[in-house]
């Protein structure tokens, strides 16, 4: 777990020091060609063309990278070990920093300039700039760039996060357009189960440092509380969060007699400030099980 927290401080570190560098390191071209190079000499009725045919494309990728990661394992090359460790890491986190998405969108000057901003957040050009949709943006793209990449890596190491990378990518954007209908089915399965625990825990985090009834009733409403391939719970969630802190912001001002300053987007920044407090818990419990593991 020290190996997790360090590559994660990297990764941020790296994100805010290296924007453009990182940026363009975080290329998986070679994953599409991949896929062409399969689509094209896999016909229709083949093993490629059914719903678990993106294993088929998984596999001689991941188990190269879990060979290494157990030959790596060990006291003689523990730092090669941890360089290893925390490349795939930066690696398959992003592939852009959340924060500075998010920075840019604020900081926008301009209508356009903001919907070119919130177009890198998968929002349509032809989306409405409202609160919520934004919310629940923000908190799909901490999912998918840093929490589903770092819970995998916590759980299988660099196989983990690698492989909640390229089926992330197998499922949605150009890569899967690629797909054959039913490899792309397959694979937007196998990314909700990925995301679905990964999504559990955030929203309990949400809960732990934000208002835990609105948390805890929003996710019920949603039917968080079942076991189904579906994270709509956390969207639905962070609305009801960040919508319950500005209305308490707004009271406290209210109470003190003070006239408070509209900020532009204010449920895009609290949004923000809430992701960074769940992952801010979640390395702290990381910490936490370090200094554990080194008492012992």
């Amino acid at each position: 777990m020290s190996i997790t927290l360090v590559a994660v401080v990297v990764a941020l570190v790296l994100g805010h020091v290296a924007p453009v560098l990182v940026t363009s390191a975080r290329q998986y071209a070679w994953y599409g060609a991949w896929l062409g190079w399969l689509g094209e000499r896999q016909g229709e009725g083949s093993f490629w063309h059914s719903r678990h045919g993106i294993v088929f494309a998984l596999l001689p990728v991941l188990v190269p990278v879990a060979i290494l990661q157990w030959l790596l394992d060990g006291p003689v090359f523990g730092l090669v070990g941890l360089l290893f460790d925390i490349a795939v890491l930066v690696y398959a986190w992003g592939p852009r920093d959340l924060d500075v998405d998010v920075e840019a969108i604020i900081d926008a000057p301009d209508t356009q300039a903001r919907r070119t901003a919130i177009a890198r957040l998968g929002l349509g050009p032809d989306a409405a700039i409202d609160g919520p949709a934004l919310v629940e943006a923000v908190f799909r793209n901490a999912l998918r760039r840093w929490f589903g990449v770092l819970f995998w890596f916590l759980l299988l190491g660099p196989v983990g996060a690698l492989l909640y990378r390229l089926v992330a990518l197998s499922s949605e954007g150009d890569y899967a357009i690629a797909l054959p209908h039913d490899t792309r089915l397959g694979a937007r399965t196998l990314h909700a189960i990925l995301d679905w625990p990964v999504a559990q825990l955030m929203t309990l985090a949400m809960a732990l440092v934000g208002n835990f009834d609105t948390v805890f009733t929003a996710w019920r409403e949603a039917r968080g509380d079942r076991l189904q391939a579906d994270v709509d719970f956390l969207g639905h969630a962070a609305r009801a969060s960040v919508k319950c802190e500005l209305a308490e912001e707004a009271e406290e001002y209210a109470e003190e007699g003070m006239v408070q300053t509209m900020r532009d987007l204010p449920e895009l920044r609290d949004a923000m400030s809430l992701v960074w407090r769940i992952l801010l818990l979640w390395l702290a419990l990381l910490a936490v099980f370090v200094i554990g593991g080194w008492v012992s």
